[in-house]
């Protein structure tokens, strides 16, 4: 069952790129480019899950996923967080601040794809799980 994503990511090929790849399987895609309002972006679209690159102008992939896991209706939201610095130390930070998964640039479509899956029937096991307690 797709649903809606909001990506944030500047590259506009790689933003391109994964906004076929998704929208061919069903997902609808809200592409964005800038951080400095990609809370509002976010909170405005209400996704089912959201691609967050690290570097982005205007404000930093880290700084957002602070700020998403600060609303109380946000705090569950899945997010994927893409990255071309893939040290060990951006993941674990990555990780502390909120992200669901990380991964790093260059990524097949395969992986891609994978990831948004996984996190979908994550959300809506978790989601389920909530609801009945």
């Amino acid at each position: 069952m797709a649903g809606r994503v909001v990506l944030i990511e500047d590259e506009a090929n790689i933003a391109e790129a994964i906004r076929f790849l998704l929208s061919r399987e069903g997902w609808t895609v809200d592409v964005h480019a800038d951080g400095s309002d990609a809370l509002a972006v976010i909170e405005a679209a209400a996704p089912d899950l959201v691609i967050l690159d690290l570097m982005l102008p205007g404000k930093s992939g880290m700084e957002i996923i602070r700020e998403i896991r600060e609303i109380e209706a946000m705090a569950h939201l899945p997010v994927l967080m893409l990255t071309a610095r893939g040290q060990l130390k951006d993941r674990e930070m990555a990780e502390r601040a909120g992200v669901t998964r990380f991964m790093t640039k260059p990524f097949s479509n395969a992986e891609v794809l994978t990831a948004v899956r996984d996190l979908n029937a994550q959300a809506l096991q978790s989601a389920s799980a909530r609801g009945s307690g």
